[in-house]
């Protein structure tokens, strides 16, 4: 179905980020843990999307890139959120976990951002390393040094949590 106005590239985003917005959700929420900022990431995200979509070069690339500007937006929202304090953050924003093992879900919040993005990508999304490494735009090996350097610091993180239970 084509929209007078709208080119096949901007249709074909926008099917992407309406098929996906559970997941690119899903995935600003594990980052910043509230979900009126979760909702405000994707929907910047969405729009820059769409605005950008003529710079699309590949369609067969388009859930690529738009995971790509959806992780950029996290990335920038961490850390302008970075500047607060944890106190400054709990008290202002009324910032509530859902997670059920609070234990990873700390010690997945002490990793580097793109280590974070790694693990959930792997094994929260499903997604292949191939996929991550065209996501993240690094060589494939850095993306499994990447997850394995990050699984090791996880194993550590909650081996020390558990011990001092």
């Amino acid at each position: 179905m084509f929209f007078p106005g709208k080119d096949k590239k901007e249709q074909k985003i926008e099917q992407i980020l309406t098929d996906n917005y559970n997941r690119y959700f899903r995935l600003a929420y594990s980052y910043v843990h509230n979900k009126d900022d979760s909702a405000d990431i994707v929907q910047n995200g969405a729009y820059k999307a769409i605005l950008n979509s003529g710079a699309l070069r590949k369609d067969e690339f388009a859930e690529t890139w738009v995971y790509r500007i959806m992780l950029n937006e996290i990335f920038s929202f961490v850390k302008k959120e970075a500047c607060l304090s944890l106190d400054e953050v709990t008290e202002e924003s009324g910032r509530e976990d859902h997670y059920e093992d609070l234990d990873l879900k700390r010690a997945l919040d002490e990793l580097p951002p793109k280590d974070k993005a790694v693990i959930e990508l792997k094994y929260f999304e499903d997604l292949t390393f191939e996929e991550i490494a065209e996501i993240l735009e690094e060589n494939i090996n850095t993306i499994k040094s990447r997850l394995y350097r990050g699984l090791k610091k996880l194993r550590l993180e909650l081996t020390d949590a558990w011990q001092w239970e």
